[in-house]
Formats: C-alpha cells, sequence, structure tokens
C-alpha cells in the first residue's frame, strides 16, 4: 500500500488487515521501490500522483523487478486517459478516490482470480512440455543434425511423415517430436503398434466397432482415427499391416472418412498419419506384400535415422544424459562412469541402439555400488567386447584405481574436510577438486 496521505494509508491498509490480508506500507515510491526490491510482494496498491515516484513510474520500475507483480492504480484524478496509461503500462486495474473499500475488495478479488489462472496456465504448460520433452533425441553428429533439422523444418506442415530406421534408434521419439512442434500440438496424439496386435483386433483397434459387430462386441466403440480426430496418429511398425488393411488405411488418407466394423455409415476425421517402420518398405512392394498406393501416399517426406553404431560421437552425450537420469530417479548420486567402463561402451556396437544403451545404463546405476560406474556394473557381452579389443588391464588404468581408493581413504580420515585430505595426500585442495569430479567422488 503506497500512498503519501497517513490517513489513507491507515484506512485502506486496516481494511485489508481485516480482511486477513497481510500488508505493508510506504509513504512514497522511492521508499515502496527499495521494499520491493528486497521483499516478495504480490500485489502493489498505489496512490497515481505523489511526490517522486508517480504511481505509473512505480508501477514501471516495480514490473521491471518483478513482471508478474499485480499493480492497483488508485488517483483522485479520475481521468480516462489516466486509466487508458494505467492498463496499457501493465495495471491490473483502476480506482478512483475516495477508493469504496467494498469495491476494492472486489477489484483485489478480480485481481487474484486473474493471477491465478495465468499460474495455472502457465504451470499447465510448462507441465506439458516438461510430460512432453523428448528425451533421447540427443545428438551433434552430422546425421542426426540433419534428422533433427528435417524435423524442424516438416513440423509445421500436415504432411504424412514415414520414419524409417532399426529397432532401438527413436523412431518415436521423433513422432512426437513432429507432433509436439506442429499446429496439433493440442490435439492428442495416438499411437499403435501394427506388430504388437493380432490381425483380428488390429482392424477393430484402428477403426473401432458398433455394438454386436462381432462376438464380444458388446458395445460401440470408438477406434484409434476417431480418438486421435484433430491431432496425429502414430503408425509403428506399418510394415506389418496386414493387406486388407492396408486398403481400408489407403482410403482414410484419400478421402479422411472411414466405416467402424460392423458399420456402412462413413466416419469423417482430420488426423496427420506419421508412419514408421525397421523393414524395407520397397523390398516388401517388390514382393507383393506392401501396397505401392500405399507406399507412395505414406512416403511424402521421408525421415531415415541412423543406428548408434553409425554415430558413435554421440555414444558420450547420450552416455552422461542417461546417467544423470537414472541417477535421480533411483535416488542415487553416480558421478559418471571409470575410464576403462566409458572406452568399453564406445566401443560397443550396440545391436539395439540406443534402447539398448539406455538400458545398459539403467542395469548399471541400479548395480553399481560405488559413486562411479565401473567395468565391473557392466553386461558380460559388453566386458568381453571390451577385452577383445583393448587387451590386458593398461597402466593407466591401474593409476587411476588406485587414486579414488586413495582420495576415499583419506577423505573418511579427513571426515569430508577437503583441505586435510589434500594434505593427508601431498597435494593442493585445487587438485582435489579437480580428481573428485574427474573420478565422480562425493564432494566433487
Amino acid at each position: 500500500m503506497v500512498d503519501d496521505e497517513p490517513a489513507q494509508r491507515e484506512l485502506v491498509g486496516g481494511f485489508l488487515r481485516k480482511q486477513g490480508f497481510d500488508v505493508a506500507e510506504a509513504p512514497d515510491g522511492r521508499t515502496a521501490l527499495e521494499r520491493f526490491r528486497k521483499e516478495p510482494f504480490d500485489l502493489l496498491l498505489t496512490d497515481q500522483k505523489m511526490p517522486g515516484l508517480s504511481g505509473l513510474e512505480l508501477l514501471e520500475a516495480a514490473r521491471a523487478v518483478t513482471p508478474a507483480v499485480a499493480v492497483i492504480i488508485m488517483t483522485a484524478y479520475g481521468t480516462i486517459e489516466t486509466a487508458v496509461a494505467a492498463i496499457k503500462g501493465g495495471a491490473a486495474d483502476y480506482l478512483t478516490k475516495p477508493v469504496n473499500l467494498d469495491e476494492l475488495l472486489h477489484r483485489i478479488a478480480q485481481v487474484r482470480e486473474r493471477q491465478r489462472l495465468i499460474m495455472e496456465n502457465r504451470e499447465l504448460r510448462e507441465a506439458l512440455q516438461e510430460r512432453h520433452r523428448v528425451e533421447g533425441i540427443i545428438g551433434e553428429s552430422g546425421r542426426m543434425q540433419e534428422v533433427l533439422s528435417l524435423v524442424r523444418r516438416v513440423a509445421g506442415s500436415d504432411a504424412t511423415i514415414l520414419i524409417q530406421g532399426e529397432s532401438g534408434t527413436g523412431k518415436e521419439l521423433i513422432a512426437r517430436a513432429i507432433h509436439y512442434a506442429s499446429p496439433r500440438a493440442g490435439a492428442p496424439l495416438v499411437s499403435v503398434n501394427c506388430a504388437a496386435l493380432p490381425e483380428t483386433l488390429l482392424e477393430s483397434e484402428l477403426f473401432g466397432h458398433e455394438k454386436g459387430a462381432f462376438t464380444g462386441a458388446v458395445a460401440a466403440r470408438k477406434g484409434r482415427f476417431e480418438l486421435a480426430d484433430g491431432g496425429s496418429l502414430f503408425l509403428d511398425e506399418i510394415g506389418d499391416l496386414p493387406l486388407h488393411l492396408q486398403v481400408k488405411l489407403l482410403r482414410v488418407l484419400q478421402e479422411r472418412e472411414f466405416e467402424r466394423v460392423g458399420s456402412s455409415r462413413p466416419v469423417a476425421v482430420n488426423v496427420r498419419l506419421l508412419a514408421a517402420t525397421h523393414r524395407d518398405l520397397e523390398a516388401l512392394v517388390r514382393a507383393g506384400r506392401f501396397r505401392d498406393d500405399l507406399y507412395y501416399r505414406i512416403n511424402v517426406v521421408s525421415i531415415s535415422l541412423p543406428p548408434l553404431r553409425e554415430r558413435r560421437e554421440d555414444i558420450p552425450l547420450l552416455l552422461d544424459h542417461f546417467v544423470e537420469k537414472f541417477s535421480r530417479r533411483n535416488g542415487k548420486r553416480i558421478g559418471g562412469l571409470t575410464r576403462e567402463a566409458r572406452e568399453a561402451l564406445l566401443r560397443y556396437d550396440y545391436p539395439g541402439n540406443v534402447r539398448e544403451l539406455e538400458n545398459l545404463v539403467e542395469r548399471a546405476v541400479i548395480l553399481t555400488r560405488d559413486e562411479v560406474i565401473g567395468l565391473e556394473d557392466l553386461p558380460l557381452g559388453v566386458k568381453e567386447r571390451e577385452g577383445e579389443t583393448s587387451g590386458e588391464t593398461s597402466l593407466t588404468v591401474l593409476v587411476e584405481g588406485l587414486e579414488r581408493r586413495m582420495i576415499r581413504e583419506a577423505l573418511a580420515r579427513a571426515d569430508g574436510v577437503q583441505t586435510q585430505a589434500a594434505e593427508i595426500l601431498g597435494i593442493s585442495e585445487r587438485v582435489l577438486r579437480y580428481k573428485l569430479k574427474k573420478y565422480g567422488l562425493a564432494g566433487g
């Protein structure tokens, strides 16, 4: 509450305190601004005409400190021009003096409701972004930068996209990235794995059915196309779609309508199709197992994801990302990987691609008893491959292992005090901090 008239401050401030508000008072704009910079306030109730800073100048200065603060301007000089200037300057509301206390309470309630809605919307957007944040699309390699550039270019269109790549390369993540960067982001993204459902259920799953359409159809049911109306439908492993359903899918793409199982009534839909496969669709077309007209219809834009073995420069980034992710999820403090463990994971070929790497790191985080993942925490297949290529344990590895043990012992003797631990080890505190960070030990 900012006003150069003590009686006004006493009247309005006292009234608001009786209504349960926590009220601070200031006799002028400069005093108010100094306090505002030190303490958080939800609402600034200020007179317009005051010595020094005016109400509008205080409004501008306060919003520069806290853009979200709500401001109500009070003035005895109530003109349209002043009101317009206040609202344009960012004021939440405007009152003329003498202030009607009931009206003030009503205006404050309106401001609080608006602020609540703004906060809820902001939190909802942040939650939505977090929920659909595409973890795993990590890559600085040239191949992945080309993929991500293509994703950004096609996201704004309504074109059908065919995403190709081996299992585990992140095809669904790319589909999610396209959908949530598109104008359809606020509508559903519905996924179907064509290889995971039996042929007898797939048609009903995609197109829905009417009551009594087949044994067990006790009620009408919407299919995935209807559920995705206005949004996107992701058909994973589209190469496994039976031929008779390929015909029905082609009609949906061409006519934007279909019939439920057991019905002849067309249902109109507005759906963007995102399809993915690890199969060679051109070879399936030549073999007569995939319709050529459907292939050309879904292959408007093709995105090919490289296997992890062809973008090895991205493995260190993925390793660090997954170590941090699963450490947090499992409530552990894992600082990284030992040199031999990292080298083994860098040499491995990853037939399961990024998904396999993610699973390997999760397993290692769960199994390790240390604050750094070692070679002993990795599966036998990875260690065997590492042994084939790296030969005997190097002197560097032995020295690093000895250093880690000595640092742990010194920290234990010094009760975690790094200055004392450095003295015990005969090194500087700066060197100790470097090695703590290097080996992922506590305190680094």
